[in-house]
């Protein structure tokens, strides 16, 4: 069971705006104070060139050496809101725990910036940190991408970009409850998730494509369930809650990424709503999902 919520979050994210964006990003914000972080992992923020201030933060192990495997990583928000700065306790946790450089990126928001602007600041903070690998301490082979909600959308996104340009490698991708359709038209998309709504989520898909969400011409690079060739992507996880409203869209993105030889796995979480492991942490439900993560995660490295 779901832990009590401190506010009524599916009611202040169904009534989102243009108008009202703003202020639901700055009370987000106070709702959710920084974590408390440990002094095993060192941070430093970089600016990427030739892009409009993009900047990516870099966590690392203290005194770890030599080239290390890498995460990079794009947080959630439904393409509106949430920054980098929201994964800083994940990497604080996970860098010791596996011995990787965490890379999280700090794309631009919808509606001031729609599609294709937050996936391109992705793909530049990507190409960066693999022509950067030798000073940052990143083995360039072993870049591995994921995110959640709406950062799972960008891997996924990132994913079949990194595909289709052949720039650059990507080892695995790691799609936590990912935002991937845009026409929500499966029967789970209509279910009332507490924690993001149906109205939420046409927000979300409408400030991030306009006019066109939910029509003819949609890029799969900005809603990957409408990709209609998967092979030749890396190995993946998605993870989901079985009462998300992305549970038919996140399972059925899973089953075709099987169907393409993908070495695709999917997890679901009995009574878990979207955002189960914020917004219930510490839960049964939570902590399962978390160790399967894990576990996941660990294999593909090489130390599960």
């Amino acid at each position: 069971m779901l832990a009590a919520l401190p506010f009524d979050i599916g009611a202040a994210l169904a009534g989102l705006t243009d108008d009202s964006i703003v202020q639901t990003r700055a009370a987000m914000s106070v709702r959710q104070p920084a974590p408390e972080l440990t002094d095993t992992v060192g941070r430093r923020d970089y600016t990427i060139p030739d892009t409009d201030g993009l900047v990516v933060r870099v966590h690392r192990p203290v005194g770890a050496t030599g080239p290390l495997p890498c995460l990079y990583w794009m947080h959630g928000g439904g393409l509106i809101m949430g920054s980098y700065a929201g994964d800083d306790a994940r990497f604080d946790a996970w860098c010791p725990m596996f011995g990787i450089v965490g890379v999280s990126v700090e794309y631009r928001l919808a509606p001031e910036t729609p599609y294709p602007g937050p996936l391109d600041d992705c793909y530049a903070g990507l190409r960066w940190v693999h022509q950067h690998a030798g000073e940052l301490g990143i083995d360039p082979v072993r870049v591995g991408i994921g995110g959640g909600s709406a950062g799972g959308n960008l891997a996924a996104g990132l994913a079949l970009l990194a595909r289709d340009r052949g720039e650059v490698p990507v080892m695995y991708q790691l799609l936590i409850y990912p935002m991937i359709d845009d026409r929500q038209v499966t029967a789970s998309s209509q279910w009332a998730d507490p924690i993001w709504p149906p109205k939420a989520n046409t927000y979300g898909w409408t400030a991030y494509l306009g006019d066109r969400k939910g029509g003819p011409d949609v890029p799969a690079y900005a809603a990957p369930a409408r990709a209609t060739t998967l092979e030749g992507l890396p190995p993946t996880l998605i993870a989901v809650g079985a009462i998300d409203g992305f549970s038919d869209e996140d399972i059925e993105y899973a089953v075709r990424l099987r169907h393409a030889a993908s070495l695709s796995t999917s997890t679901s979480m009995p009574g878990a709503p979207h955002g189960f492991d914020v917004f219930a942490a510490g839960t049964t439900v939570a902590t399962r999902a978390i160790r399967d993560v894990e576990q996941w995660l660990g294999y593909q490295l090489g130390t599960g």
